[in-house]
């Protein structure tokens, strides 16, 4: 029964990494029909390039930014929208309704929103006598633009994840902790956060995973300027393949970034597989 999944993932994933692979040791430049192997010198390249640790420093913050908080603004959501307040089930859509939405046309929203010239934040800001706000031309500004738009568009199945969790929770377990005189506050502590750690397992790796490979919204904001201020390892190789036409180099750039998300992903998944063992 798993052998068709199984050949979905070896065509539509492992053959691409390794096809991949083999192109990293290569001079190819994406649309020739010859190229070389050059053996480890792509490699060398990478380690040597400065562009190389920006966009890895830029791709860490998108990821560890994001999964940070998306889940501490979705944990915040679920426990309030688990509670028995009115309109519960409009907010919980509202919430949730920014991830039915692509990430690019999300981007270009809040683009819109943010611009130099036009933007609805300048034109609020100059109507009320302020000066104007370069924010997505500013290499420390966009970065954290880029992270909030993101968290706002996905923080939504955060939400829907962790209110599971919460319904799956016995009321036995707060009954009897009332009856002892916890208060709210360790109530929480010591009873939810324990037995929501499968849910925060779930949202950290998958968090962790789709803000390391984020894309469509750095391209929509900022294209990853000004300069590569604002690349991630994704719009990079994008940079690299179809702009400067050195798709070996791409293809170095995109085995390092499948290094780096599987060594911290699982990282992540053995290590809140634990807390869910001692909790």
């Amino acid at each position: 029964m798993y052998l068709p999944a199984l050949a979905a993932v070896c065509f539509f994933i492992l053959y691409p990494f390794l096809n991949g692979l083999k192109i990293s040791f290569t001079n190819w430049d994406g649309f020739s029909q010859t190229f070389d192997y050059v053996g480890l010198k792509q490699y060398t390249r990478l380690l040597k390039d400065p562009d190389t640790w920006l966009v890895v420093r830029n791709t860490l913050l998108y990821g560890i930014g994001s999964t940070l908080f998306q889940n501490i603004v979705g944990l915040l959501y679920a426990l309030l929208l688990n509670q028995s307040i009115k309109m519960r089930a409009i907010t919980r859509t509202i919430v949730y309704l920014p991830v039915i939405i692509s990430p690019l046309i999300m981007g270009y929203i809040w683009y819109f929103f943010f611009a130099f010239q036009g933007g609805a934040l300048n034109d609020v800001l100059l109507f009320l006598g302020l000066h104007k706000v370069n924010a997505l031309g500013d290499p420390t500004m966009n970065k954290w633009l880029i992270v909030f738009v993101n968290t706002y568009q996905f923080v939504g199945i955060a939400m829907i994840i962790y209110l599971a969790g919460l319904q799956s929770i016995s009321k036995d377990y707060y009954e009897a902790a009332q009856i002892d005189g916890a208060s709210a506050l360790q109530q929480f502590k010591n009873i939810t956060l324990p037995l929501l750690m499968p849910s925060i397992t779930i949202n950290m790796v998958l968090n962790i995973i789709g803000g390391l490979k984020l894309f469509d919204v750095i391209i929509a904001l900022t294209g990853g300027g000004p300069g590569n201020s604002s690349q991630s390892m994704s719009t990079y190789m994008y940079d690299l393949y179809f702009n400067r036409q050195d798709a070996g180099y791409a293809a170095t750039q995109g085995i390092l970034m499948a290094v780096i998300i599987l060594v911290i992903s699982l990282g992540a998944l053995l290590f809140f597989k634990r807390k869910e063992v001692e909790a």
